[in-house]
């Protein structure tokens, strides 16, 4: 895929600190929602998924800069960079890693935060499969650079 909106240049620290950030938006994501449970708050909730979301945002930014070497500047950028890495990438196809971040966006973002929706199991679910996301990318960024 050719970059041509937002061509950033790769710098292992950034995708270092892309990584710290997600990891944070993922604890963040679970403190925030433990306190809307027990404070019964629709806006925490909403909060907490849309730190759940960041955290998603962040980690997709993170491997397609460190697999392609830029980082996308809009949602549309971060599809299309993940369906090429998906074309290009089996490990990556079979992970479904396209799916996953089209879930996360459309649950979390869309129905959580955007819509209203709130299902205390489920929103608790969709953050667990967020921090899966953030791992799933970390273990393919790890072997991608010891196969460098």
């Amino acid at each position: 895929m050719s970059p041509s909106f937002s061509m950033v240049l790769k710098d292992m620290s950034s995708v270092d600190e892309l990584l710290k950030s997600a990891d944070e938006f993922i604890d963040l994501a679970f403190r925030e929602f433990e306190k809307a449970v027990v404070e019964k708050s629709n806006i925490k909730l909403r909060d907490s998924a849309e730190k759940a979301w960041n955290a998603v945002v962040q980690a997709a930014n993170a491997l397609i800069l460190e697999k392609e070497g830029y980082t996308p500047r809009s949602h549309y950028e971060r599809r299309l960079a993940l369906r090429n890495l998906e074309k290009s990438d089996e490990r990556l196809r079979e992970l479904g890693i396209y799916d996953r971040y089209g879930a996360r966006s459309r649950l979390l973002h869309g129905e959580v935060f955007y819509e209203g929706v709130y299902d205390i199991d489920l929103l608790k679910l969709e953050i667990e499969k967020a921090k899966e996301f953030v791992e799933i990318v970390k273990r393919c960024i790890l072997q991608h650079f010891k196969l460098k």
